[in-house]
């Protein structure tokens, strides 16, 4: 608007009633007061003092042309200011409208979200908890079977059964994620904080994932830091985390690969221990990093993808370690490897 830039390069003008007004001429025609002709001529005269240098609004040209006094100008200025106020109040009255319906709008969407969310988890879980009781029977009997508790076997049908109690056992471990996820889901999770050996429990665990690793001609490598203090933390989850962290690493390693478990006193910070997962794998790419952590992801989501599991493993790992107030980082670069870790907090003496 003219009116409004001649203001900000000139501040110190006189504010009139006519300067706060756009479409001044057009306005003034409207309503009767002034005709098409004598706005030309009034538009012309304000176009020429400003070719002189003189600056002249419409309203002066108007009324040092004789067309309208100023008591008649300011009448009509002012009922034009009304009008405006009257539409800008409106605006705001519809725009506050439409916001109230969006919001509504929104939360109904947040609600309706919240209840799909529900049903997928009580699925989740109906479905494992289902499927669960079957395998049971179905363990128990390879496992009397491989036993030989049923009678004799020759070598090669104990081989097979060996191969069906290992395929078991991975199904368990699947199945008690999808319940485990349902719960994390329903809010379930409880975490029983107390002081960990994080020395011991690498221990406890260790030894099953380094058979892995070995069977996938891998080398495990464990780095942890000697007189370590207690953590504060769930024993049995931080477990499950660091298992689940080097099965992954096991998993996306090709034989020959290293895989370096670390705990150790973080650096940075005094009361903080840390603990890492580094591998020699596949890696992930940057724009990448942010999908390993959303449910039922994987970054290879054909149909012939090459590696398995239920994409599960990191988004359960995410919530165990936010869980204990604690944050997972991830470093990675493709075909080179990746770093996972996380602190936790040294139990106070």
């Amino acid at each position: 608007m003219a009116s409004i830039t001649m203001l900000e390069n000139n501040p110190d003008a006189m504010i009139s009633p006519e300067v706060l007004v756009p479409k001044l001429g057009e306005q003034l025609v409207n309503m009767g007061l002034l005709t098409s002709d004598q706005l030309q001529q009034a538009l012309r005269y304000q176009h020429q003092s400003q070719k002189s240098g003189v600056t002249l609004l419409l309203g002066q040209a108007i009324m040092e042309m004789g067309f309208l006094d100023r008591a008649t100008l300011d009448r009509a200025v002012t009922e034009q200011i009304v009008r405006l106020r009257a539409a800008l109040e409106d605006a705001n009255h519809n725009l506050e409208m439409r916001v109230q319906q969006r919001t509504l709008e929104l939360e109904e969407a947040l609600r309706r979200l919240s209840e799909y969310n529900l049903l997928k988890a009580n699925f989740v879980a109906n479905v494992s908890h289902e499927l669960r009781t079957p395998l049971t029977h179905i363990r128990g009997y390879l496992d009397l079977l491989y036993t030989e508790s049923l009678g004799d076997i020759n070598p090669d049908q104990k081989k097979a059964l060996g191969v069906s109690l290992q395929a078991s056992l991975r199904l368990q471990s699947l199945i008690d994620d999808l319940i485990f996820f349902s719960q994390v889901s329903r809010g379930q999770m409880i975490v029983d904080i107390c002081p960990v050996n994080l020395g011991k429990l690498a221990e406890n665990i260790l030894g099953p994932l380094k058979t892995r690793a070995e069977a996938h001609q891998l080398t495990m490598q464990v780095n942890i830091e000697p007189n370590m203090p207690y953590v504060q933390a769930d024993e049995e989850k931080i477990s499950w985390v660091i298992t689940q962290l080097l099965d992954n690493a096991v998993k996306f390693t090709e034989p020959g690969g290293l895989i370096t478990l670390k705990i150790n006193r973080d650096p940075g910070a005094i009361n903080l221990i840390n603990i890492s997962v580094t591998d020699t794998g596949i890696g992930i790419s940057q724009d990448k990093i942010k999908d390993i952590f959303e449910p039922f992801h994987q970054l290879d989501g054909s149909a012939t993808r090459r590696y398995g599991g239920t994409g599960l493993g990191l988004t359960l790992a995410l919530q165990i370690i936010e869980a204990h107030g604690s944050v997972i980082s991830v470093k990675s670069e493709l075909h080179v490897g990746t770093t996972i870790s996380f602190p936790l907090l040294i139990k106070e003496v």
